[in-house]
């Protein structure tokens, strides 16, 4: 599974303490969701984010690291731009903006997932894999 990354995990010594088996695809770049600051990054509607895309086969443990079971993190899954025999989708960890301190808001009603999940339904976001930064 590719995930795209764009806080800790993009560095490599915290991923390799994290994760048994991964690789750093290349660059990439979200578009539709920008970066926000607090206690921990986050994302929020509109303009783009620079990052990498992570693949692995240990999302039980990126969920953890990102703390989904406990409501901090989503996860959340994006169409992937990238070249032929790659996924068509990544996974994006998205932080809830309560919980982080983050100055960040997400449209509509509901709950935070419920919002999440709405905006990606209506909007154009997703992942590209930068030209010239495969493996």
């Amino acid at each position: 599974m590719d995930a795209f990354v764009y806080g800790t995990l993009t560095e490599p010594d915290r991923v390799g303490a994290l994760l048994d088996s991964f690789v750093f695809v290349g660059s990439a770049t979200l578009s539709g969701l920008h970066l926000v600051e607090g206690r921990y990054p986050t994302l929020a509607p509109g303009e783009e984010t620079a990052g990498r895309l992570l693949r692995t086969d240990e999302i039980e443990t990126l969920d953890a690291y990102e703390g989904v079971d406990d409501g901090l993190y989503l996860r959340v899954t994006v169409p992937l731009d990238a070249p032929d025999g790659y996924p068509e989708e990544a996974i994006v960890y998205v932080g809830d903006p309560d919980r982080l301190d983050a100055d960040a808001t997400w449209p509509g009603d509901g709950e935070f997932r419920e919002r999440v999940e709405r905006h990606l339904d209506r909007t154009d976001v997703a992942v590209r894999l930068d030209q010239g930064s495969t493996v």
